[in-house]
Order: structure tokens, then sequence, then C-alpha cells
């Protein structure tokens, strides 16, 4: 059987394409086939949507903490003896 399919490298995973009519034609293999890597989803050529699993989508909209969590979350947070000193230097011009 040949699937008219092409397969995308995209950040270190590896992503196959259906077209949108096949994309519904098949959509149960696409679910399934989603639950292990995302699938992208081309219309005329071009990338239109990419179906991914729940699992992979929650992890990706997860809240992310604020930066003041993440500070205070640092081995530094509280020391005493840490000294900063900022830099009192005249900025520098920039030529356009």
């Amino acid at each position: 059987m040949f699937y008219n399919m092409t397969i995308l490298v995209r950040r270190r995973f590896v992503m196959r394409s259906w077209q949108v009519q096949e994309a519904k034609a098949r959509m149960s293999e696409l679910v399934k086939c989603a639950q292990h890597e995302p699938q992208d989803i081309t219309s005329h050529g071009k990338s239109v949507a990419v179906i991914l699993s729940r699992e992979a989508f929650d992890r990706l909209s997860r809240q992310q903490e604020s930066l003041l969590d993440f500070m205070r979350r640092s081995p530094l947070h509280e020391a005493d003896d840490v000294v900063l000193e900022r830099d009192r230097s005249l900025t520098r011009e920039v030529g356009f």
C-alpha cells in the first residue's frame, strides 16, 4: 500500500506530513500516529497545522514559573556574602 506522505525533520524529531484530504480520510490513523510523534498537516504544499498528543500539548502549554520564583530557588537567594557591583562607565555611542 503506497501513501503519499513525506517525512520532515523538525527539531530533534521526525514528523510525517499529511495532505488535508488524506488526514480527513484517515483520521483514526493520524490520531494514532500523533500519540508517538507530531504530525504535519499540509494544504497546497504548505504546512498549515500540527497534530500532537494530548500529553505533548499539556507539557508544552504548562504554566511556566515566573522569573522571581526561579530566582528564589537559587542557592544564592538570601546569601549575604554576594557582592554585586554596577558598571558606572558611560554608555558607548553608536554610529548610524
